[in-house]
């Protein structure tokens, strides 16, 4: 579906019975093209929207400014593209049980463990693209469709436009969970003026009186249920935060280096979530079983060249060591660890040196 013009909706010709028909049509397309499941809504956002209202007015989005941006938009898909009725929502399943499993590493102060939607290829593109090849099999069915692909990419309350889609709930994590299929999965959209017919939104939560993520949280960012403080997040202190990590929080982020998956490995949803079909979002050099030591002691370029296609660049090659570092001064104290600090003291760049300061004095050494 090429991103053009909208047309007003008299123009559309497609009754009710060839918008249904199509609705059958577009499920198999997902399928065919590796989506695990499909679900239609309308545009709209309400009760999200007042959420997220809340959520910016406590501060909770931390540096992350760009969610204050175009809020407008953000509660009003009409608003971001003109001419929107519904929003086709798809999921795809990244869990990947072949690898190395997370609890493992996680109880390994030497590894370094890294969330495991990362391990694989940049998810962004690989569903943006796919999402564009099922825009183009509805366009060449119904030439009046246009469209607009969003793969986390734009201000759009994708999880509340999900479950109004019946796709799943909002837990007490934030995350949307699936009865049948947990949380580990990727979440696209498709905004197009087609009226199609919507599923039934998801009506009850099914978390009950289950509170196992909040105390599950290392930093307590679930600060209640449904309440997310971005600012204490391991994902945002390692991915969105761009300056230093707060001391306080250092000693809670134990070996995570790169995201954090505490609050989805104790759901007890997830036993039913599905492994990924996608080849690529398998691990890429063994990143799912790294020594902290090692990939510490990458050069920029190693950094580069391994990270190529993976949500591990966005960070860049200096919030990696610094998050290294941190990994490091949580870990055990041994000759191996004090020995790969002390290496990179001489980098160029004053906040990571700060991180291995910090970390060498936790091993008892002061620089």
């Amino acid at each position: 579906m090429t991103e053009q013009p909208r047309q007003a909706n008299t123009d559309l010709a497609l009754d009710p019975a060839a918008m249904q028909s199509l609705v059958v049509s577009i499920r198999q397309w997902a399928k065919e093209l590796g989506f695990q499941a499909v679900a239609i809504s309308d545009a709209v956002i309400d009760r999200d929207a007042e959420h997220f209202k809340s959520w910016l007015a406590k501060n909770f989005h931390g540096e992350m400014a760009y969610m204050a941006n175009n809020i407008d938009k953000r509660i009003d898909p009409t608003l971001l593209e003109p001419g929107t009725l519904r929003c086709i929502s798809l999921r795809m399943d990244y869990r990947d049980s072949d690898g190395a499993d997370p609890l493992t590493i996680l109880n390994d102060p030497s590894k370094a463990y890294i969330s495991r939607y990362a391990l694989g290829r940049d998810y962004h593109k690989l569903i943006r693209k796919r999402i564009a090849q099922l825009a183009k099999r509805i366009q060449d069915a119904a030439p009046v469709a246009a469209g607009r692909a969003f793969v986390d990419s734009a201000p759009l309350l994708e999880r509340a436009l999900a479950q109004r889609a019946g796709m799943g709930w909002i837990g007490k994590n934030s995350m949307l969970i699936n009865d049948k299929a947990g949380s580990w999965f990727f979440l696209g959209e498709l905004l197009t003026n087609l009226p199609l017919p919507v599923d039934p939104p998801q009506a009850t939560m099914h978390c009950g009186s289950c509170q196992a993520c909040l105390p599950a949280c290392p930093t307590k960012a679930i600060v209640a249920p449904f309440q997310v403080d971005g600012r204490r997040c391991i994902s945002y202190l390692t991915i969105e935060l761009k300056g230093a990590i707060p001391e306080s929080l250092r000693p809670m982020m134990g070996n995570r280096v790169f995201g954090c998956d505490d609050c989805q490995l104790v759901c007890p949803w997830n036993k039913f979530a599905g492994d990924n079909q996608e080849q690529d979002f398998k691990p890429r050099h063994n990143l799912d079983n790294q020594q902290l030591t090692d990939l510490f002691l990458w050069s920029e370029q190693d950094y580069l060249s391994k990270t190529e296609g993976s949500a591990i660049r966005r960070i860049g090659y200096a919030r990696w060591l610094r998050n290294l570092a941190v990994g490091l001064g949580n870990a055990d104290t041994t000759p191996d660890i004090i020995d790969a600090l002390q290496q990179r003291l001489d980098v160029d760049d004053e906040m990571v040196r700060e991180h291995i300061r910090w970390a060498l004095a936790q091993h008892g050494i002061n620089n």
